[in-house]
């Protein structure tokens, strides 16, 4: 079945969409390297540096799972090495045992300041702002 004229300026604005992204990942990756971390390690990292001064900088995995565009079960690995670099501290959340914390460390917060401009200068770079 051919697509008709509407569906395919759909799919291509779609594909211009997914290769920015991929683009912008890999440059992020790139320079974040060199500071041993990923574009997704990054993101958990900006996420709980950002975090409201009432929740004492914390945030439940499961809220991360919405935010970072990781499986549930990706997520867990990657705060596993972050928490394993000493970047992130987990803990249970006193009210429903089954929910976790997670926290940064003072070590993550230095990091993520350092490599926080080298980020946002890959995204000006890659999205033109």
């Amino acid at each position: 079945m051919a697509l008709t004229t509407a569906d395919a300026g759909l799919e291509e604005r779609w594909r211009d969409i997914l290769a920015v992204h991929a683009r912008t990942m890999c440059e992020i990756d790139r320079v974040l390297h060199p500071h041993g971390l990923g574009a997704s390690d990054f993101e958990v990292l900006d996420i709980l540096a950002s975090a409201a001064p009432e929740e004492g900088d914390q945030c439940r995995v499961q809220n991360l799972v919405g935010r970072v565009h990781l499986s549930q079960s990706a997520l867990s690995r990657l705060i596993g090495r972050l928490e394993k670099d000493g970047l992130v501290e987990r803990s249970i959340c006193a009210e429903d045992r089954r929910g976790v914390y997670v926290t940064l460390t003072r070590k993550g917060r230095d990091l993520h300041a350092e490599v926080l401009p080298l980020q946002r200068d890959a995204l000006a770079r890659m999205l033109g702002a």
